[in-house]
């Protein structure tokens, strides 16, 4: 697909929580990632505010096994930490497939950083590098480690397994600088992995049923005028413009 990537994310442990969990007390994590946390390791990977990142689908490469620990979460009311108990995946490995849009809401504002040659070269070369943020597994504490791959190649735990489904889970998040609507609402579906490879419905797909609002929400602003937007003049993306020898290949090159 066009302005796709594709990369391998991996890491010792990983907590997909139910947003009902996240609240306190006792986590547990879906035995799949979320699509909302698929799509924020992309954009650790790369991001800008005039793309969105659409995730297409994840393979599972390594057995879902699950592992309890104790942990002793800050408490904000008791005058001492209480201990609670989290269930985590453990050494997970995932191929996700994902490809960028533009956001047509911030066409108005950040029509010229809407260049599709520039943002897809980056990306690619983000995934080579292993991002340009650190990388979670759905919560701080289970680092994430990218790299690049081909989506589909190699042996995979439920290569040949069947249709596993999961019943409902978490999809993501409906933001107002997404959506163009002052809201903030989440999503929910009922995926279905099928020879261990889930294929995400798009946000826009998911029924209204299984969608909630949350709250009132302000899209943020963007822009040179505001002093949070530089585009290609940002020293880091002017660096890595930069080829060997400090010159510019011909690709970087008709970016600039």
């Amino acid at each position: 697909m066009r302005n796709q990537i594709e990369y391998c994310v991996s890491g010792n442990y990983a907590l997909f929580s139910d947003p009902i969990a996240r609240m306190g007390g006792e986590k547990f994590s879906y035995m799949l990632p979320t699509y909302q946390a698929l799509k924020g390791i992309t954009e650790s990977i790369y991001w800008k505010p005039s793309i969105m990142w659409v995730v297409d689908e994840v393979r599972v490469i390594r057995p879902i096994r699950t592992e309890s620990k104790n942990i002793r979460p800050i408490s904000y009311v008791a005058p001492k930490n209480t201990l609670s108990v989290y269930t985590y995946l453990a050494d997970v490995s995932y191929q996700v497939r994902a490809h960028f849009i533009f956001n047509e809401n911030r066409r108005e504002d950040l029509g010229q950083d809407f260049n599709e040659h520039k943002h897809h070269n980056i990306s690619k070369r983000m995934v080579e590098k292993g991002g340009r943020r650190d990388v979670f597994l759905g919560t701080r504490e289970c680092q994430g480690y990218v790299e690049p791959c081909t989506f589909g190649e190699g042996e995979g735990y439920y290569d040949g397994y069947g249709e596993l489904e999961f019943g409902v889970m978490f999809h993501g998040f409906d933001y107002p600088d997404e959506t163009g609507h002052d809201i903030l609402a989440a999503r929910f579906w009922r995926p279905k992995m099928v020879n261990g490879v889930v294929q995400f419905l798009p946000p826009e797909e998911i029924p209204d049923e299984m969608k909630r609002e949350i709250r009132p929400m302000k899209a943020k602003k963007f822009g040179k005028e505001l002093h949070n937007f530089s585009g290609l003049e940002e020293n880091v993306l002017q660096q890595e413009f930069a080829g060997e020898g400090g010159g510019t290949n011909e690709l970087d090159a008709e970016i600039m």
